[in-house]
């Protein structure tokens, strides 16, 4: 998941915004599309896929493609300008989280009626969920990517663990025989697990049966207080305690400071990841290339796996666009098997194919492709993406919990108040 955060910048980010979007002969009936504008966002495809995709576009439609590169750092503000305009650029990539606002505000364009057309029958529920406001799609699912867990083959195998775990129960098993085999080192941590690791937390909730809200009549109502969600809770806790005499901090989340940084002191067995975290320490350590590999996130049901969150992003056209039929076709061709193939070699979770063989070459990538068809997605509302960036309910109480400032049916009906009240 990527998130963007702020509000339009004026009539100066509005210059930026609209310079070179699509352009057509005129903008009554009958135009005659000559170039549509692609926005995607740094490190979202390789140049490989696009380069491809683009020029085959041009060559079947004779339509120039004007592909820009965006930078995540300030593209809320030139989002927002840009859908705002009367030129605004024909496909644009919005993180999963982030339709439902937009959409909500009427500046993206409803695709229910096309989804055929982009192999609306391969895409992954979650991915589908992510895209839908009020029985609408607005948006095509472009990748996703899922946490997994990370470990060390060397210390796995020094400990007489044969296998990676396939059930929670083994999970905590396989921790208390790493822990065993390392107690001279009092700075080893089992499973690295920070106390607002809030996107695990809800794996958990939804192997447990719970979720973060619930809609009726159009109306949201948070049940993180549910005896589910509780279960959740407490299934972090025991992790959480089990995972080594000296824990991570209760109060800080997997980015303060970067898990990978920690991963790579060689103090930790586990860490639940993204594919770019393990990326980053191998390129950091290049020897832990061959002593690191994954499994899915275990379910409390033996041989299952649990619920994960499927982070990544959506291609939405704007509204406004004069170009909507060509920015269409330039979807489906992305859509195509031939083009999801190479998202999934590139190491993601193809948006519009359920086809992940190419994704299984590694470890991890086979980790990611037996998890995804289980993953789902936040809350769809528009107002969600402020309850996930302002101060977030989920984290509040973990730590609370975890620390002890709170029994669990306290931090749970605050969390569960709050999250009522910010979607109301």
């Amino acid at each position: 998941m990527k998130g963007w955060r702020g509000l339009a910048a004026g009539a100066a980010a509005l210059a930026v915004a609209v310079s070179g979007c699509g352009t057509s002969t005129n903008s009554g009936s009958g135009t005659e599309t000559k170039e549509i504008t692609v926005w995607l966002m740094d490190g979202s495809a390789a140049p490989t896929l696009t380069d491809a995709l683009n020029k085959e576009f041009e060559s079947a439609n004779g339509i120039k493609v004007k592909y820009e590169v965006q930078k995540w750092t300030g593209i809320q503000e030139k989002l927002t300008t840009a859908l705002a305009s009367s030129t605004p650029p024909d496909v644009i990539e919005l993180g999963n989280t982030q339709i439902a606002s937009f959409a909500d505000q009427g500046t993206l364009a409803d695709l229910t009626a096309d989804a055929g057309q982009f192999n609306s029958g391969e895409w992954l529920g979650g991915l589908k969920d992510s895209l839908t406001l009020n029985g609408k799609q607005y948006g095509v699912p472009f990748y996703a990517a899922n946490r997994t867990v990370i470990y060390r083959t060397d210390l796995f195998q020094a400990a007489g663990i044969a296998q990676p775990p396939t059930s929670r129960a083994e999970w905590i098993d396989a921790i208390n025989k790493l822990k065993a085999a390392n107690a001279s080192n009092p700075d080893f941590q089992a499973l690295y697990l920070p106390g607002q690791s809030w996107y695990f937390l809800l794996s958990l909730i939804w192997d447990e049966g719970g979720d973060i809200a619930k809609q009726d009549n159009g109306k949201w109502t948070s049940t993180l207080d549910s005896a589910q969600s509780k279960a959740g809770f407490e299934a972090y806790k025991a992790l959480y305690d089990a995972s080594a005499a000296k824990k991570a901090p209760a109060d800080i989340d997997e980015a303060k400071p970067q898990q990978y940084e920690v991963f790579q002191t060689g103090n930790v067995g586990m860490m639940i990841g993204l594919p770019w975290e393990l990326g980053s320490a191998v390129k950091d350590k290049p020897e832990l290339k061959e002593k690191t590999a994954a499994f899915p996130i275990p379910s409390k049901k033996a041989g299952s796996t649990a619920p994960v969150f499927l982070g990544g992003s959506n291609l939405a056209i704007p509204t406004a666009s004069k170009n909507a039929e060509a920015a269409k076709k330039w979807l489906a061709l992305l859509s195509s098997k031939k083009y999801q193939d190479m998202l999934a070699e590139g190491g993601a979770v193809p948006g519009t194919s359920k086809d992940t063989s190419k994704l299984e070459s590694n470890a991890v990538g086979k980790a990611l492709a037996a998890s995804a068809p289980n993953g789902k997605v936040t809350p769809s509302s528009p107002k969600w993406a402020a309850v996930e960036a302002g101060q977030n309910p989920l984290k509040d109480a973990l730590t609370a919990y975890l620390s002890g400032a709170k029994p669990l049916d306290a931090a749970t009906k605050d969390a569960a108040d709050a999250v009522t009240k910010a979607l109301g």
